[in-house]
């Protein structure tokens, strides 16, 4: 996706969203929604979050896939530098997905570049593992929004005042928000700056064919791609 045209003004969409593991189809609507996306991972990492857990399905009910990481000792720790910690997991997460989705119609086709990512070198920190998993994702389903950190720009004091710095120094002239960020967002300043406010809406998802009982939306897209494959983007609303 490239910034858009509008007379002389160059229009540019910016979301700014801290990084998720193995995120939810409408992470990857937003993505797909804008021209920039910005992994804010300046952010203090948060505990029992999503930052570096995600939901599958099985037949038992949902089941959390966990990366750990280091936290004890570490309360104020920025997502960039929570590391991960040694163990298992990645073989375990590997082992949970072929027992939970070998049936899917597209299983292998979507494990032929999925588990590479799991058995290759793994990333030392969430937020270099997360990056990897989203661009791949989005490299599937052919999303081409530049992904770039809150890290590569200069971040200024103030929950509102930071993105709107982010935008500015990204050339944004539209600010797609999650709604979540209605809490503590100052649409003001937005406005002050002559960028325009959004507010990105997840409603309206249809169901899509889906193993083990009742539908669940709100699983690691990675359900939505064993399940549908290329077609996975008639399951999307921003994703072409």
């Amino acid at each position: 996706m490239t910034a858009r045209s509008k007379g002389a003004i160059q229009m540019k969409k910016v979301a700014i969203l801290q990084s998720n593991y193995i995120p939810w189809k409408g992470y990857f609507d937003l993505i797909a929604a804008v021209d920039e996306f910005i992994l804010y991972d300046d952010m203090q990492y948060t505990r029992r979050d999503w930052r570096n857990r995600n939901q599958i399905k099985t037949p038992q009910g949902l089941k959390w896939l966990t990366v750990p990481v280091e936290v004890k000792g570490k309360y104020y720790q920025s997502i960039r530098d929570t590391k991960i910690a040694e163990g298992n997991w990645a073989a375990e997460h590997l082992k949970a997905l072929v027992l939970n989705y070998s049936r899917a119609p597209y299983f292998e086709e979507v494990m032929s570049w999925l588990a590479p990512l799991y058995t290759n070198e793994v990333s030392s920190d969430i937020s270099s593992l997360n990056l990897k998993f989203i661009v791949a994702i989005c490299s599937y389903l052919g999303i081409d929004t530049k992904i770039s950190s809150s890290s590569d720009y200069e971040l200024v004091d103030g929950k509102t005042e930071r993105l709107v710095g982010l935008c500015l120094q990204a050339g944004a002239t539209e600010y797609v928000s999650g709604p979540s960020a209605k809490d503590y967002i100052d649409p003001s300043i937005f406005s002050d700056k002559n960028i325009e406010l959004t507010w990105f809406d997840y409603n309206g998802y249809a169901e899509y064919p889906q193993l083990w009982g009742e539908f669940q939306h709100g699983v690691t897209i990675l359900d939505l791609l064993m399940n549908c494959g290329g077609s996975a983007k008639k399951s999307m609303r921003f994703v072409k």
